[in-house]
């Protein structure tokens, strides 16, 4: 897929749109100049001056994140240090201790030698890691600079398509997909896809442009429906329209879906003034088409876990058509389309408390990154806890809890607070007393009795629990039983 070069221009351009600031605007083109020499004898595998990068790099940015200016001038500099005779200091004298604080976290490990590509891999991806939880704007500059490099990834041999691609779908997807970045995750999620099995990914690619064809004008009916009722009821909206990513459409046939059984292959989405608005909207929609009640869902009341706040539902339409309208604010329609860094330019949001107050993500990761003995262990934790498939439950208050699939009460109780796990008494699911090896499903409501007699947990919680800070938590009150029941006997 060839691309046209960028110029600063273009990205100054883009800047504009949302901080127009001169004197910001020239930091940038400073940065990028700086940037333009220390490349200007480079070129990439396509054959373009390397400096198009780091520049297709800050406009990504720009446009996924409306990134403030220190990320966009780390941006343009982030490969300097990596690949050029640059050093820190050159950085830190330069452009100052945020912006040098920014490219040093996203520049690979430097000076050691790993005793494999993998290995090389995974130190890089903890050093992403904690450097992310000091400043979110390192795994943003990330993601951009893995995306620019997927959309170019043609240039690698076969065998680093694959391998790219699948660090890419394991590891820079999920952070994408934690981090509401949603446009970056499906595009990832595609380009991942269409390197890993090509030729499933075109199959899947001809079969969504025959349906779409073929169900575009009973769909573009439904919209001039809804249309005219909004109108006469003066209800003041945008309405856009989406269609399911590739690698999402495969997943669902995974599931054995067909693609007229995928309920939001169509996902049309109106933005409306005020929350009170949104369900009235609801309730105009549902006069017109019978929903699917088991699609509907209120994500303005029950977040999720990514603050992604929505209206839902999936309907039947004309020849059985089914489709998905999603409704929502417009400050609900920026975080869906921006995610995490919707917060950026608000003046009462501290980024990286929000981060950790909001995020449950977060949360999970500094937690191992804190209880790791090293690399490995972190690592395992990571994949074992975050990067896998996950459930949403809920707390007796209707707070939404991310669990890796396959958690039990026992995951829950630890997830809120080791004094619930280590003074569980009784579990219940759905109203329900259950075993503590009880295996949670989606939106299921916990709450667990605690008693303060308990003399905690018992070594067969081992076998019980999923997740490493349960497993973790339990083996160190174990061991500290074990030591003072040693010392008592002594």
């Amino acid at each position: 897929m060839a691309l046209s070069p960028i110029t600063i221009d273009d990205l100054l351009d883009s800047i504009r749109v949302y901080h127009p600031d001169e004197e910001d605007l020239q930091m940038v083109n400073r940065a990028y100049q700086y940037a333009s020499f220390l490349h200007r004898n480079q070129y990439r595998k396509s054959g373009e001056s390397y400096i198009v990068h780091p520049l297709s790099v800050a406009l990504i940015l720009t446009t996924f994140a409306r990134a403030d200016m220190h990320t966009i001038c780390a941006a343009l500099l982030h490969d300097t240090l990596e690949d050029t005779d640059c050093t820190k200091e050159d950085i830190l004298n330069n452009f100052g201790e945020e912006i040098c604080t920014l490219v040093e976290g996203v520049t690979k490990i430097k000076g050691v030698v790993f005793s494999s590509r993998e290995e090389g891999s995974v130190e890089n991806q903890v050093k992403i890691l904690n450097g992310m939880a000091e400043d979110i704007r390192i795994i943003l500059i990330k993601l951009a600079d893995r995306l620019h490099n997927m959309r170019t990834l043609e240039y690698q041999s076969v065998d680093r398509q694959k391998a790219i691609a699948m660090e890419t779908l394991n590891f820079y997807v999920p952070i994408a997909y934690y981090l509401g970045s949603y446009r970056i995750k499906n595009e990832l999620e595609d380009l991942c896809f269409q390197y890993i099995d090509p030729d499933k990914f075109r199959t899947l690619d001809k079969e969504l442009d025959d349906y779409l064809y073929a169900s575009k004008d009973d769909v573009m009916e439904m919209v001039q429906a809804v249309r005219d009722v909004l109108g006469e009821k003066s209800i003041s909206y945008h309405l856009h329209y989406r269609t399911k990513n590739i690698y999402g459409i495969y997943k669902k046939s995974l599931e054995g879906l067909r693609m007229s059984e995928i309920h939001d292959l169509w996902a049309i989405q109106i933005v409306v003034e005020n929350v009170e608005t949104c369900y009235q909207v609801l309730g105009l929609i549902h006069s017109l088409f019978p929903p699917f009640n088991q699609k509907l869902k209120d994500l303005i009341a029950r977040p999720k876990t990514t603050m992604y706040r929505s209206l839902h539902t999936s309907v039947f339409g004309k020849n059985g058509r089914m489709i998905q309208f999603q409704i929502r604010t417009k400050e609900m329609d920026e975080v869906a389309d921006l995610g995490l860094p919707y917060y950026w330019d608000k003046p009462d949001v501290v980024m990286n408390e929000e981060l950790h107050n909001k995020f449950q993500f977060f949360k999970s990761l500094v937690e191992a990154n804190h209880s790791a003995s090293n690399t490995k262990e972190f690592m395992e934790e990571a994949h074992n806890d975050i990067f896998t498939n996950m459930i949403y439950v809920y707390t007796p208050m209707g707070e939404v809890i991310e669990l890796p699939a396959g958690s039990t009460p026992i995951d829950y109780a630890y997830k809120i607070h080791s004094d619930i796990g280590d003074k569980m008494e009784m579990a219940i699911v759905n109203a329900s007393v259950v075993g503590f090896d009880q295996k949670l499903k989606n939106n299921d409501v916990v709450k667990i009795i605690t008693n303060d007699s308990v003399e905690g947990p018992k070594k067969e919680y081992l076998g019980m629990c999923r997740t490493s800070l349960a497993k973790r938590k339990i083996s160190e009150y174990l061991k500290k039983k074990e030591k003072d029941e040693t010392l008592l006997s002594e």
